[in-house]
């Protein structure tokens, strides 16, 4: 019914109707008008709602199929509001892919990608190592200027990471980092530093081209991590593969002298083929006798060779450049068999390589020879194959293939392809310079081609006789006749302006002739070519100086067409030329020359490759391709006269640190250490030595504690890790190993009992029994049964000291009553080391005494490393809170005068402990009244503070006497932030909205440390928890006394008395969470220092950082 209504209504009112449907079409229009393209939309709608429903399945199927969209190129960045609040999903496979989504659309969307900040630096502790890269990743996407201390800390933090992909990442993130804040280079060389030293091959390349985006002049960071790179090459993945070997082609080339002195005299070889035996002995013991190879240039060209097997063409073609740049010109002829294995990939690969081959055969003919038909030309090769493979075959041009190559030519003149015969025509006549015996025969060959049908190849032609017989003219006399006739066919300008041109130049050789053309060139002119114009009127001048009776007249007319032509160069042409050949009163001294001038000899025109220059730019990089040097380029230096000195590319041995372990296991790895120590070669080992000693020392330890296993198993894993290098400087120290190995299980059987006692006992006890061990492992040299004797004596002694020590203090200290716990006067030795996460599954087997069950307990309860630290902390005597240093006497406008309408409020931080709370600031207030009145009832009104933030506030105050002044005391919770806390002050009659805002230096309260206790703290607040910078200063700005009066004129610490007149340190403790804050000057060489902050509180920290790099810079 309600449409059957409708209809009539449509019917019978016309108007209506009308407007009726204006409104239809105007309502229906959001969802109806645009029904073509609604289907984009309403699949973003069903992929929003299955994002916000409660079903993990759901949420992963819309992922998919957004990163779907993403991978087909569709924009897919409206629903990043949606995605971003998956952020925190704990389904692993959902969170990758958000992640992933994340990476793409970060930098679009960064306002909303700040939001989720918190949650990606959360990421980065988590378990999983893809969802760590991946928020490290995200992280790093995020372009904005303010979230760079996060950024750095977050890398940092991901290059010690144990995972080697998370560690690749950072590799990644450095040069992202860098792009957006290239003040944080010091820092950020400092991170590629230590991820050079890195041994996973996942790592090598990504560090490697961080290298090369941050700082590629650092050379001296490659030399310890050259050998080592040579041999991780192979096993890096192909486009590390590829970064590492352009570095290594700079590197060479900067640290070894040239190979091709050895190479000077070849040619010389090759003239002299029939010298005497002798004679060609005596100049090769003379080259061997010049020059020798370092044995790092050799180990650079071994290690490259097999990737020329590589199924990348990127690979291929960086170790070609690489040979030939830095190898003997005698073994770069390897290369040539991979680059044409290249040229049956794709027309984008074969068009590079085939760019590299053009360079390369120029200077190398003989290393493509063999190959020669790899180059002819298919029908199926696009035109720049073509054209390169013309170049090539050019080049590799010779008497003994010259008659092949022609008949290959003359096939290839036929070609439709219009643009490739004229590049055929242009290679005939290079080859017909360039070989002297086939001029003639490639002349001809042109001068058939002039009856060709096609324009553009007789064009072509005519171009190529005019060089050629620019070289012999005298001898083509007819061939110019020849082309003169065919100025009546030929209609490409630059072909017809040629023919003008010769015969201009050989005008006297046909006197009958060129008057002739002249005529009929004087007929066209104005309908002639810009190009052609010009040749006419220098035919014209020559003719009027050699032949003026038959030509004066036309050569008149034609100067009187170009004096008026609309092009301005023909028209300065025919006034310069009336003025040369035209003798008049105004005719300078130039006139008498005019025959010189014009009739002069011209040099015979060089064809040369277009390849020859760029043989300067290295092969494979963009600038070679554009011959030009593109942004970025790192030139090829030099070969250095001189070799730099090799011994910087020497690694040492780096002992093993000496950690805090079980004393069972410290006593076991004495032999080893035993071992190395004898070996006194293994320091000058060569390459890959340093990159597996600490591998193999381990190996040999864990072996050696196997009692049932043979001699032989215990030699074959000591040295399993080893290079050959290695092999031979170890030939002399198995049999001691043997030794070693049979007193080891000896000594381990007798001391069963002991080593379970030593498992009981405390830190301190190991550690000093450890140290105590490894000390007489030293003297075993000397007398293996004394030291083994006096070893366990010393221990079983030290074991006893420690268990007395122990003792008395657990009976006094308990954690549960730690808040009513006083340092004593004298400060006791506490048996707790640096408590790092991994220590605290170790503390929990400890059973000191009855009390100190209580305290595993403890911290078994509080496995996390904030909480373990702040509990050893608080009962530790040695920090404590000091009288501040120095007060700034600086105050902050609270309220003005003008605007408290006669009521002045200024306040200051006195930093003295608050009265009012102990996690409060102490905040002094000065009130003074300006008016000739006196105020009443001063007092705090309304107060609108941050979540968490709490405010202590003074007693009214009844009244404030004209020009009167009073100070008040109030407390104020920052919470350990620079948030403002806004309140009202308050008269009997007005109220005014006032803020207090801290700086960050007034959160802190000073701290009193030993020197031993600071580094022990900094120690465990690394990693995320520091926070540095490179200050540079005036040498007289970095006096101790300078340094301590700009610190705590900034931040609120206490001195920590340093040993090191280099280092000054300063401690300080947050107010409200007594965080600790440790700051480290530490100076440079020259003018520079490095700032250091360790804390929990890494936003506190990078403010500081902040506020205190200005000013310790400044004069």
């Amino acid at each position: 019914m309600s449409s059957n209504s409708f209809a009539y209504s449509e019917q019978s009112g016309g108007g209506e109707a009308t407007e009726l449907g204006q409104e239809a079409t105007s309502t229906i229009s959001p969802s109806g008008a645009f029904g073509l393209f609604s289907s984009d939309l309403k699949k973003n709608e069903d992929l929003k709602q299955m994002l916000e429903s409660n079903k993990d399945s759901a949420k992963l199927d819309a992922m998919k199929r957004i990163v779907g969209m993403i991978a087909k190129g569709k924009n897919a960045s409206e629903l990043f509001p949606a995605v971003v609040k998956n952020v925190a999903s704990k389904n692993i496979e959902i969170k990758k892919l958000v992640y992933v989504y994340l990476v793409r659309y970060a930098e679009e969307q960064q306002d909303l990608a700040l939001l989720s900040i918190s949650t990606f630096q959360r990421a980065l502790k988590d378990p999983n190592q893809l969802i760590r890269a991946s928020a490290l990743r995200v992280l790093s996407s995020i372009r904005v200027p303010i979230i760079v201390p996060i950024m750095m800390l977050a890398i940092k933090e991901a290059s010690a990471d144990l995972s080697p992909y998370v560690r690749k990442n950072a590799a990644h993130a450095i040069q992202k980092l860098y792009s957006l804040d290239p003040e944080q280079k010091e820092m950020l060389i400092e991170v590629i530093e230590k991820l050079l030293k890195d041994k996973s091959t996942l790592v090598a390349g990504s560090v490697v081209m961080a290298f090369e985006e941050v700082c590629p002049d650092r050379i001296d960071l490659i030399h310890k991590n050259y050998r080592k790179l040579c041999n991780l090459l192979v096993d890096v993945e192909e486009w590390g593969q590829v970064v590492i070997i352009h570095m290594l082609t700079r590197y060479a080339r900067t640290q070894f002298v040239s190979p091709w002195k050895e190479e000077d005299g070849l040619e010389d070889d090759e003239k002299n083929f029939y010298d005497s035996d002798d004679d060609q002995k005596e100049k090769t013991d003379k080259r061997k006798k010049s020059y020798t190879m370092d044995p790092d240039h050799r180990l650079l060209i071994r290690n490259t060779k097999p990737l020329l097997q590589s199924r990348n063409a990127a690979v291929v073609m960086a170790v070609a450049q690489l040979y030939w740049h830095i190898s003997p010109k005698s073994e770069v002829g390897i290369i040539s068999k991979s680059l044409v294995r290249l040229l049956r990939s794709n027309r984008e690969v074969q068009y590079i390589v085939l760019q590299n081959i053009a360079t390369m055969s120029i200077q190398r003919k003989g290393m493509f020879e063999p190959y020669l038909k790899s180059f002819y030309v298919r029908s199926t090769d696009p035109t720049m194959i073509k054209t390169l493979k013309l170049e090539i075959l050019t080049n590799l041009a010779n008497e003994a293939n010259i008659s092949t190559l022609l008949r290959e030519f003359q096939t290839y003149v036929k070609s439709q392809d219009k643009e490739f015969a004229a590049a055929t025509i242009q290679t005939i006549g290079r080859c017909a310079t360039n070989i002297s015996e086939v001029t003639d025969t490639c002349l001809n060959g042109l001068v058939c081609l002039l009856s060709n049908r096609d324009e553009i190849v007789v064009a072509e032609s005519v171009v190529v006789i005019k060089k050629l017989l620019q070289m012999q003219p005298a001898q083509h006399g007819e061939i110019i006749k020849h082309m003169a006739k065919l100025l009546d066919s030929i209609t490409v300008p630059v072909a017809r302006a040629s023919i003008l041109w010769l015969i201009g130049e050989n005008c006297e050789r046909v006197p009958k002739i060129a008057p002739d053309v002249l005529r009929k060139m004087a007929k066209g002119f104005t309908s002639e070519d810009d190009l052609v114009k010009l040749q006419i009127l220098n035919l014209g001048a020559k003719l009027y100086l050699t032949n003026s009776k038959q030509t004066k007249l036309l050569t008149q007319y034609i100067l009187n067409l170009g004096k008026y032509d609309q092009n301005y160069d023909i028209r300065d042409r025919t006034r310069f030329i009336r003025q040369l050949i035209v003798p008049n009163e105004k005719s300078g001294a130039l006139s008498k020359y005019a025959k010189k001038i014009f009739l002069a000899q011209k040099p015979a025109p060089l064809l040369e490759s277009p390849f020859k220059d760029r043989d300067h730019f290295q092969l494979g990089t963009l600038s070679h391709t554009l011959n030009t040097k593109a942004t970025g380029y790192l030139e090829l230096s030099n070969w250095p006269e001189v070799a730099p000195d090799p011994s910087v590319r020497n690694v040492e041995v780096i002992e093993l640190a000496k950690e805090w372990t079980p004393a069972g296991k410290a006593k076991k790895e004495n032999p080893a250490k035993k071992f190395y120590s004898e070996s006194e070669e293994e320091e000058d080992s060569s390459d890959s030595s340093s990159d597996s000693d600490s591998e193999s020392g381990s190996a040999s330890g864990e072996q050696e504690e196997e009692g049932d296993s043979s001699d032989d198993s215990s030699e074959d894993s000591s040295s399993e890790h080893k290079s050959d290098s290695e092999s031979a400087s170890e030939v002399g120290n198995k049999r001691t190993a043997k030794r070693n190995s049979k007193s080891k299980r000896k000594r381990d059987s007798e001391d069963g009992e002991n080593e379970n006692e030593k498992s009981k006992t405390s830190d301190s006890s190991n550690a000093d029994s450890s140290s105590i061990e490894e000390s007489s492992s030293d003297s075993e040299s000397e007398s293996e049964s004394e030291s083994e004797s006096e070893s366990r004596k010393v221990t079983k002694e030290k074991e006893k000291k420690t268990k007395q020590n122990i003792n008395p203090l657990t009976k006094d200290v308990s954690l549960l009553d730690l808040d009513d716990f006083n340092p004593v006067s004298t400060p006791v030795a506490l048996p707790t080391p640096a408590l790092s996460p991994s220590l605290i599954a170790d503390l929990e087997g400890l059973n000191l005494s009855t009390t100190s069950s209580v305290i595993t307990k403890e911290v078994r309860l509080k496995t996390s490393e904030e909480k373990s630290r702040k509990i050893f902390k608080d009962y530790n005597p040695h920090i404590m809170v000091s009288t501040p240093v120095f007060v700034p006497v600086k105050t902050h406008v609270l309220l003005h005068r003008m605007s408290g309408k006669g009521l002045a409020a200024h306040y200051f931080f006195p930093r003295q402990p608050c009265i009012f709370g102990d996690k409060m600031v102490s905040v002094q207030i000065t009130l003074n009244n300006t008016t000739d009145r006196k105020i009443e009832n001063i007092h705090i009104g309304g107060k609108r503070l941050p979540v968490g933030m709490q405010m202590h506030v003074f007693n009214t105050i009844e009244s404030l006497e004209p020009e009167g002044s009073i100070t008040v005391s109030m407390g104020i919770d920052f919470c350990d932030s620079t948030q403002t806390a806004s309140f009202q002050l308050c008269t009997k009659d007005d109220c005014f909205n006032v803020n207090i805002q801290p700086p960050v230096g007034e959160l802190l309260l000073p701290v009193a440390m030993s020197e031993k206790d600071f580094k022990k703290e900094q120690g465990m607040l690394t990693g995320m928890n520091e926070t540095s910078t490179v200050i540079i200063a005036a040498p007289q700005n970095f006096t101790p006394s300078v340094i301590l009066q700009k610190v705590v004129n900034v931040a609120n610490v206490g001195v920590v008395p340093s040993g090191q007149d280099h280092i000054h340190r300063f401690a300080a403790k947050t107010v409200h969470s007594g965080s600790l804050m440790l700051v480290t000057v530490e100076l440079k060489e020259g003018s520079t220092a490095q700032l250091i902050i360790n804390t929990e509180k890494t936003v506190i920290g990078s403010v500081l950082l902040r506020e205190l790099k200005p000013v310790l810079s400044q004069g």
